[in-house]
């Protein structure tokens, strides 16, 4: 993998992290609606509404759930541009001594 793919799949994986947690929302509100709509007409059509969003949003969230896993590890690993330099300059694999 070349740096450019590195730097690729990281910023897929930032955005797929962000479309995640707003996945998330989508699933917790639509729960939260299909609950209430259960209690106060079940059986109508906004039940059945919130419901089909309920899962259109899981399924969304799994998949990008399931990505996130494809594209490597996550958590400690951080990107090149965070790594710290020491006191000497750093210097190109490639160059000589």
């Amino acid at each position: 993998m070349t740096h450019t793919d590195d730097t690729r799949a990281a910023g897929a994986a930032r955005q797929l992290r962000r479309i995640r947690a707003f996945y998330a929302a989508g699933v917790v509100l639509w729960t939260a609606s299909s609950v209430w709509t259960m209690g106060d007409s079940p059986g109508s059509r906004p039940m059945w509404t919130s419901l089909l969003l309920l899962a259109v949003f899981t399924g969304l969230l799994l998949m990008a759930c399931r990505w996130l896993r494809r594209l490597g590890p996550t958590g400690s690993a951080r990107p090149s541009r965070h790594v710290t330099l020491s006191g000497r300059a750093g210097r190109h694999a490639m160059s000589k001594p």
